[in-house]
């Protein structure tokens, strides 16, 4: 997915026809080659839009756009005033971030409009989703393309996705791509930094789906009040007037809060949102019971799910290689989607059956004979209780958990994370995540608080691990000896979770950043003990 170097150029005057109180009459018409808001990135004929962000304000960088040779600036309101370069458009907007994205809609033709938008939203769950429903609309006939958290994928292309949500620009030059290239449905996980910051701004969905909410990316929102608002706008603000909402209720965050129930309330609530299940907007509510969407019957295993749905097209029997409980939420808000988008029972049924397993989600990974291995992505404190819960419900022995935090992130999850694998894990063992720019040593002690909160022992680990009936935790910094060291003294009948990274093949560290696989480290370890 790479820069289009055969885009005509487009009238100004077109693209300011997208934007809010310009007079097209008074504007000098100009003939538009790129847009962008990375000074960086102008050219002869650039539209650069600046943008004042959390670091660095575009307004600081009009002049060198202007030496760069670009055709026009969008900068805010008020900000034209006093401009000084007669060759170079100005146009203002009272929110220049919101301009970039319906600046790029119209830049590649609106491609969204010709393709079935689907929008993902949560703290958990959204990679898995998308994957659950990439098999079904495949059984549909259709075509799906994704743009997520482990790649942008469609056809035979597939990518490493730096951002689970890409900017405006890239996220319409890669929906026009797959626009042209046969795609039916568009799966877009839509994270609370892109709403917030209007990434997705220039699309309507014509589903939107809400799989959970917990305490995550406080950091950048602050509380969980203003992370909730910012999932709220995909239901607000991005769903078409026809559009169908698929809300998961049922799911408490480590307060006892529902979100998924408040969600729901506040849609129906509000009037003038149109959800009125008439004409407008449509609510499909899931859960375990009670909604439209509801488990009548399930069983979990090491090997996958058995459940009977009960939803608005009828009974579904669904099975599924997926694990846990988590994973069993995931499924049902799938379904819902795959209702809300019309795919038939049969179709539904086998897309769940078939579908590949989203990387790193509780990914069985090669183990020693006797025990299990799983990596998994689980970051925040409601991640890791899920799928600590899910595991030790399954564990006929001892549950292992190694685990880290990362750095330059909200510091406040730490010592709950700790405090949840300590009360759910028979061994934990704290190990550097991705540090970032911060002291590995201060992040596992910010972790630990949470376990001494507990009084869990501290023991050396090999010691730990080679006592019967011992619980406790212990520190090693280095994720490829915390790993080596658990799987080397696991027993028969021990689950081995390996949490935080997931997917990711790298570790960011004050030194740089380097190649680290949680799925290789331990499948080495159990190629040396089989061998």
């Amino acid at each position: 997915m790479g820069k289009n170097k055969n885009l005509a150029a487009v009238s100004l005057r077109k693209l300011a026809e997208e934007l809010e109180n310009v007079n097209l009459d008074r504007l000098e018409d100009k003939a538009i080659r790129s847009i962008t808001a990375d000074s960086r990135q102008v050219g002869e004929g650039s539209l650069f839009v600046a943008i004042p962000g959390l670091t660095v304000d575009g307004h600081d960088y009009l002049d060198v756009a202007v030496k760069k040779g670009c055709a026009a600036v969008l900068v805010g309101k008020g900000r034209c005033r006093g401009w000084k370069h007669a060759k170079v458009a100005c146009l203002e907007q009272s929110d220049p971030a919101k301009a970039l994205g319906q600046l790029a809609a119209r830049f590649h033709g609106h491609p969204a409009r010709r393709m079935c938008m689907v929008g993902i939203t949560g703290t958990n769950g959204k990679t898995t989703t998308t994957y659950l429903l990439e098999s079904m609309i495949r059984e549909a006939g259709g075509n799906p393309g994704v743009i997520g958290t482990v790649n942008y994928r469609y056809n035979a292309v597939e990518i490493p996705a730096p951002f689970t949500t890409p900017d405006p620009v890239s996220l319409q030059r890669i929906l026009a791509e797959m626009a042209e290239n046969g795609v039916t449905h568009v799966l877009m996980e839509t994270s609370s930094h892109a709403l917030e910051q209007k990434r997705v701004a220039g699309l309507r969905f014509d589903v939107a789906l809400f799989t959970n909410l917990s305490r995550d990316h406080l950091d950048f929102h602050g509380d969980m009040e203003s992370y909730f608002a910012s999932k709220k706008m995909l239901f607000t603000e991005y769903l078409k007037e026809d559009g169908k909402a698929v809300v998961f209720c049922d799911d408490r965050d480590e307060t006892g809060t529902d979100w998924g129930h408040r969600l729901l309330a506040e849609l129906q609530a509000d009037k003038a949102l149109g959800y009125t299940g008439k004409k407008g907007r449509v609510l499909l509510d899931c859960g375990f019971s009670g909604t439209k969407v509801a488990v009548q019957e399930a069983r979990e295993s090491l090997g996958g799910t058995v459940a009977s749905l009960a939803t608005p097209v009828g009974e579904l029997q669904v099975r599924s290689d997926l694990v846990g409980t988590f994973n069993l939420k995931n499924l049902l808000g799938a379904v819902g989607v795959g209702v809300a988008l019309r795919i038939s029972p049969d179709e539904i049924v086998a897309g769940l059956a078939h579908a590949q397993h989203a990387p790193g989600r509780l990914e069985r990974v090669p183990a020693p004979p006797g025990v299990s291995v799983f990596v998994d992505f689980a970051h925040s404190p409601d991640a890791l209780a899920n799928v600590l819960q899910t595991m030790r419900r399954l564990t006929k022995g001892r549950l292992l958990v190694i685990f880290g935090c990362g750095g330059d992130r909200d510091r406040g999850k730490r010592p709950l994370m700790g405090k949840v694998a300590g009360s759910l894990a028979d061994v934990v063992v704290l190990t550097s995540d991705n540090p970032r720019s911060e002291n590995p040593a201060a992040i596992l002690r910010d972790i630990e608080a949470g376990l001494l909160e507990i009084a869990l022992p501290r023991m050396r680990l090999e010691a730990l691990l080679t006592r019967e009936a011992q619980q406790g935790y212990d520190i090693v910094p280095s994720r490829r000896e915390a790993i080596r060291e658990t799987i080397r003294h696991a027993r028969s009948g021990d689950v081995v979770l390996l949490c935080g990274k997931g997917h990711e093949t790298y570790q960011i560290t004050p030194e740089g950043r380097f190649f680290f696989d949680d799925r290789l480290e331990a499948a080495a370890q159990a190629a040396v003990i089989n061998w």
